[in-house]
């Protein structure tokens, strides 16, 4: 008995105390956890929004419904959501915490990074949210979402940034950069609300998860949110370049690399082309592998789309490309992506 009290640090009575110290400081931090979430949710939620679509009627079938999430960031009504929200739709509706609904117009969409502008029109300010910042974020830092799951109005899940810097594909095919990973429970609905932080500041928009996985989801950057949404409130959409084809990233022969001393060992194969496209004018052909464009080695679609930004529109690039094993260059003109 004496050493096991020796071990013990000989009063157990005081190890007894220690434990409950500790105990009430555990309970002390969850409470702090909790009251921070409290804050920024009650912060974040009246700003959310449900948005319910109708899409138009195509092909002779009814226009399908679907909703979603979005926030207001302005008190006179803009709200953002999700391009796949809104895409195509011929009527929405936007109800706020309060029960108030209101219908929507589009302002502007943009598919490639899955974003879109809607305004609500109301005779009193709206309860708008404030923009943070995301080139800051740290990875392991706290996360809240809000939005609406299966229609489970004003849901809210909290959790970490799990992840920065990750890539996306949007539904357009282009690769979104940039995008915040977290493991803040997102579900369909959630789509389009925000990702804030524990000030209750947006830092993402919700916008997509992993249908086999479980904590795995993703948010949109909120920097490159305020870009699109500057560009969209001005213009009602992106502008990117387009050379009109469609391909596929490949490998080149080893021998051919080593030939021409290329850059990469991959490159875009065109699998077709769109009619009286640039790529068409330019004379490329299917079968064609793109490996230079505008002086820039491109080893993949993705780095293709990458320069065909806005200033690339109108501005003629030399495009290299194999024809079989030879290397040929070819001037191209991209158009504005419609």
């Amino acid at each position: 008995m004496r050493e096991v009290e020796y071990l013990l640090g000989n009063d157990l009575t005081g190890a007894s105390t220690a434990v409950a110290e500790n105990i009430l400081s555990d309970a002390e931090v969850l409470d702090v956890y909790s009251n921070t979430v409290v804050s920024a949710s009650e912060i974040a939620s009246p700003s959310v929004v449900k948005i319910d679509v109708q899409t138009a009627r195509r092909n002779g079938r009814n226009g399908q419904g679907g909703s979603g999430s979005g926030f207001v960031f302005t008190p006179d009504g803009y709200i953002i959501t999700n391009s796949h929200v809104v895409h195509n739709a011929e009527r929405m509706t936007v109800q706020m915490q309060d029960g108030n609904v209101f219908t929507a117009d589009l302002v502007g969409d943009d598919p490639d990074t899955d974003l879109a502008l809607i305004r609500v029109s109301s005779s009193v300010n709206l309860p708008s949210l404030k923009f943070g910042t995301s080139h800051n974020l740290k990875v392991g830092q706290m996360a809240i979402a809000i939005g609406n799951p299966f229609g489970f109005q004003y849901t809210v899940t909290a959790g970490v940034i799990s992840a920065l810097g990750r890539s996306l594909r949007a539904y357009s095919g282009r690769l979104i950069d940039d995008v915040i990973q977290t493991d803040a429970a997102l579900n369909p609905g959630n789509s389009g609300g925000p990702l804030v932080n524990s000030r209750g500041e947006v830092i993402g928009v919700n916008t997509a998860t992993i249908a086999a996985a479980q904590g795995i989801c993703f948010a949109i950057a909120v920097d490159t949110a305020k870009f699109v949404t500057l560009k969209l409130l001005r213009e009602g959409k992106i502008r990117r370049g387009y050379i009109g084809i469609a391909g596929q990233n490949v490998s080149i022969p080893r021998a051919v690399v080593r030939y021409y001393n290329l850059a990469a060992e991959n490159g875009i194969l065109v699998i077709s082309m769109d009619e009286k496209s640039p790529a068409v004018i330019a004379g490329l052909r299917e079968g064609d592998i793109i490996i230079e464009y505008g002086g820039k080695t491109v080893s993949g679609i993705d780095e293709l789309h990458k320069i065909l930004t806005e200033e690339a529109v109108g501005q003629r690039q030399k495009v290299v490309i194999l024809r079989g094993t030879r290397k040929s260059e070819f001037e191209i003109i991209p158009l504005e992506k419609k």
